[in-house]
């Protein structure tokens, strides 16, 4: 889609909409409502801003509202700190799309660090490609290995649902932390690679069209996880992720 038709800010307020019900937002729930969450007009009400000026941000036709106007919003929406970021982001000039396929290359500083690891320990891109790992990555699990894709793996391959001891738990949070690395200003949203991965998984996996729909944004973070090992078993992680000029260590 042309990046002057999109209408992000308008998309994410919907689909935020639809996941506070009114007793969260203070309201009674009533007998004969037609649409999941709450009304348009009454966000507007608790955000204290005009039905119409609502509908207009909903609609696309007013795409920069001030900071107060988006902060209110939040409150009435329920967001924490990260969704909140994104929302007021969402409400900046976008910059000149990108239209070439950025190339990933992991720094030679980060195979040597890949190489001195004992423990499992991979980079991966901004679309979840795995672009390097070592051989104790590869033994916690043979999708670990350049090539890979771990959001397509997690929602496609048998073997990796079964490998999760919380698929569903997994999958959210994936999905969530995929677009909170797309959500930045900066075009990435456009990048060829972006665009293939979200199409791929929209048309194969019901479950990524379901997250994807609920707009949920995460940082990418660590923590621990539970795993089913086909060869040890059970398994407890704690996961560290960490940033490097552009790309992500994993560390298990």
């Amino acid at each position: 889609m042309p990046a002057d038709e999109e209408n992000r800010l308008g998309d994410y307020l919907r689909a935020r909409r639809a996941l506070v019900t009114p007793e969260q937002a203070g309201l009674p729930a009533g007998t004969r409502r037609r649409v999941a969450g709450l009304r348009r007009e009454e966000v507007a009400l608790l955000a204290g801003i005009s039905s119409d000026y609502y509908l207009r941000l909903e609609r696309g036709r007013d795409r920069h509202p001030s900071a107060q106007v988006l902060e209110a919003l939040a409150r009435v929406l329920l967001l924490d700190d990260v969704e909140t970021r994104y929302l007021l982001d969402l409400a900046q000039p976008r910059p000149r799309v990108r239209t070439r396929r950025r190339v990933e290359r992991v720094p030679d500083r980060l195979h040597h660090l890949l190489a001195a690891l004992d423990v499992p320990a991979f980079v991966e891109g901004r679309a979840f490609d795995v672009l390097a790992s070592n051989p104790a990555a590869v033994a916690l699990s043979p999708r670990l290995v350049p090539g890979e894709n771990r959001l397509r793996s997690l929602l496609l391959d048998p073997a990796e649902r079964e490998f999760y001891r919380d698929w569903e738990r997994g999958t959210a949070e994936f999905v969530a932390a995929f677009r909170g690395s797309i959500g930045e200003l900066d075009g990435s949203e456009h990048d060829p690679r972006v665009v293939e991965l979200v199409g791929e998984l929209s048309l194969a996996s019901g479950r990524f069209r379901t997250l994807w729909e609920r707009h949920d944004v995460r940082r990418l973070q660590g923590g621990t996880t539970v795993v089913d090992h086909p060869v040890v078993g059970e398994l407890r992680l704690h996961r560290d992720k960490l940033p490097v000029d552009g790309l992500v260590l994993v560390v298990y």
